[in-house]
């Protein structure tokens, strides 16, 4: 599928994700055989699909995985699980210029505008941007925004994915600022104790969509050059954004860098730290999340009030 810049792509119906890793291994082979690379420039076309409602069956396993109690309104990270398959089209894309499979995902940034009913039509577009170097290989920015039916926008996420070792012509691998804390770090007292076992790639899989095959088994991850599967990245930001609570206003922001994978199975250990003004609302919580054995940090982030 191609386009030309500023095209939008209509999607007939949600893509299916495990089509799309199919796809893009086969996409790879044909680019190794071939020898041939796509232009090293990003698609101009955004994806779009229409009148997205929540699957409840799924909505509540996602919130009892995460151990929140089932709810009539969208977590953040469900609604980026909504989007994902439209964003993934994106990069399934054969104008797309970076392999898709291996991808590793670095930061995540959201902005949610208000509560999300589950009842509520969606509508989801999804975009490519900011193509530059990073020391490893190459960075793009994914972005998805997700519409009430009268256009008003409810939800913004923008995924920061590395193509670790592929590297194209014309991007300066000097440029992009690494998205590590200088401070060394020093685990703080932790707050909570995850036990993650080897199969919570597989479940959060079932309930999310993404089949990335680095998530789901020691045979599929090692295919891709890893040692072990990994858990998701979205699984344990989403989990952190669960452990933060109910204190989020109704607007709210909410970032987080992915530092070191978390290979399964696995503990990790997590610190939540909360901040609030002087009359005692909410403001803002910091987390982090660490492995409690090497003190090695896998992820830090932050929800806060939006202005």
């Amino acid at each position: 599928m191609n386009g030309t810049a500023g095209q939008t792509v209509l999607l007939p119906e949600a893509p299916s994700l495990s089509k799309l890793y199919l796809n893009a291994a086969a996409t790879a082979a044909r680019r190794r055989i071939s020898g041939t690379r796509p232009a090293a420039a990003l698609p101009g076309a955004r994806h779009e699909l229409r009148d997205v409602t929540a699957d409840v069956e799924k909505l509540t396993a996602f919130q009892h995985l995460l151990g929140e109690s089932a709810g009539d309104f969208l977590p953040a990270g469900f609604i980026h699980a909504l989007a994902f398959p439209v964003a993934m089209s994106v990069l399934n894309r054969d104008d797309f210029p970076l392999p898709l499979l291996g991808m590793i995902h670095l930061e995540n940034r959201v902005e949610q505008h208000r509560p999300v009913h589950f009842s509520e039509a969606l509508d989801i577009a999804a975009w490519v941007e900011n193509l530059r170097g990073h020391r490893a290989g190459t960075l793009v920015d994914l972005v998805a925004d997700v519409r009430s039916k009268d256009g008003g926008l409810l939800w913004t996420g923008v995924s920061s994915y590395l193509a670790k070792g592929f590297f194209l012509p014309g991007t300066d691998t000097n440029s992009v600022q690494t998205n590590r804390a200088d401070a060394p770090f020093s685990p703080p007292d932790p707050t909570a104790l995850w036990t993650l076992g080897v199969d919570t790639g597989r479940n959060y899989a079932g309930v999310s969509g993404d089949f990335n095959p680095i998530h789901l088994s020691v045979l599929s991850a090692k295919a891709l050059g890893l040692k072990r599967s990994i858990a998701h990245g979205m699984y344990l930001a989403s989990r952190a954004l669960a452990e933060v609570g109910p204190v989020r206003s109704d607007a709210f922001s909410w970032e987080v860098a992915f530092e070191a994978p978390v290979f399964l199975p696995a503990r990790v250990a997590v610190e939540i730290s909360t901040a609030r003004d002087g009359s005692g609302s909410w403001l803002r919580s910091d987390f982090t999340g660490w492995n409690p054995r090497s003190g090695r940090r896998h992820f830090r982030g932050v929800v806060a009030t939006l202005e």
